[in-house]
């Protein structure tokens, strides 16, 4: 099985640490069959206010010297492109690299309407607030879909990171399931996929009710993703990620090659 860890963050964004090239052994190390660098290109910062910074010359040099350095382990370009639509005009420049392997499209914060904070900062100290923030986060994900300029739909579960995890909470996906078989199926329809993110191998069981929403929607494309920010944590709970697809009724695995989807049996 062509198992690619498609999710990971090198010291080019803003809460990593290691190189492309250490992130890349650890891969290695861990067994996998490939790597793909997602990087961030959030297009609000953490507060809320725009960010055009990104720039790919950090990237392609640390990327240079991990294939020169690790030539039998295959490393993918990739990106995280978060709130894409807040400046349109530089996404699409950002994801025109000719050598772009993946994109992975994100949402990360509240919408600039209502302040723009990263998920992150937000107080939830009740499950009103945390409703509070995902009705918004729904339409921003439902409108994030509809775009072109990513492969697949990352972490759609991310704010329960912090809701219910950090925060104690119980907010639940349930009362959303009308926006969900929306994107799904515009998911579907476009061809594009949904990422599996394991945060690290804590929340593979989380996605067993969404996959089967996925499916019933004709989703067909489906990446995995660790969201690795340091290499202890790359491939954590691909494998077990990969046997919830089986279990729900999937049998290929998607990487991305320049934009290309390409499947693999899973077994």
């Amino acid at each position: 099985m062509f198992l690619a860890d498609q999710h990971t963050h090198s010291r080019s964004s803003p809460d990593g640490s290691a190189s492309i090239g250490e992130m890349a052994a650890a891969a290695r190390d861990a067994g996998l069959s490939a790597l793909c660098i997602t990087d961030h290109c959030d297009l609000l910062d953490f507060r809320g206010r725009p960010d055009l910074s990104f720039s790919w010359a950090g990237i392609e040099a640390d990327l240079a010297e991990a294939r020169s350095a690790l030539p039998h382990v295959p490393i993918f370009m990739g990106l995280e492109l978060g709130e894409p639509w807040e400046a349109p005009e530089f996404a699409a420049a950002v994801t025109a690299h000719p050598e772009l392997d993946f994109v992975l499209g994100s949402v990360h914060n509240l919408p600039s309407a209502l302040g723009g904070q990263d998920f992150y900062f937000v107080n939830y100290q009740s499950e009103a607030d945390c409703y509070a923030v995902l009705d918004p986060y729904f339409d921003s994900l439902t409108g994030l879909a509809a775009m072109d300029c990513y492969d697949s739909l990352a972490h759609i579960i991310y704010p329960l990171r912090y809701m219910n995890t950090r925060d104690g909470n119980h907010a639940a996906l349930d009362r959303y399931e009308d926006p969900l078989r929306r994107i799904f199926a515009i998911l579907a329809d476009k061809g594009k996929a949904l990422e599996v993110n394991t945060c690290r191998g804590t929340t593979v069981e989380d996605w067993r009710w969404l996959l089967g929403l996925y499916r019933d929607c004709g989703g067909k494309y489906i990446t995995l993703g660790s969201d690795a920010h340091c290499p202890e944590d790359v491939g954590k709970g691909l494998w077990d990620a990969a046997r919830l697809l089986k279990e729900t009724g999937f049998s290929k695995l998607t990487h991305y090659v320049k934009h290309q989807p390409r499947l693999t049996e899973l077994y």
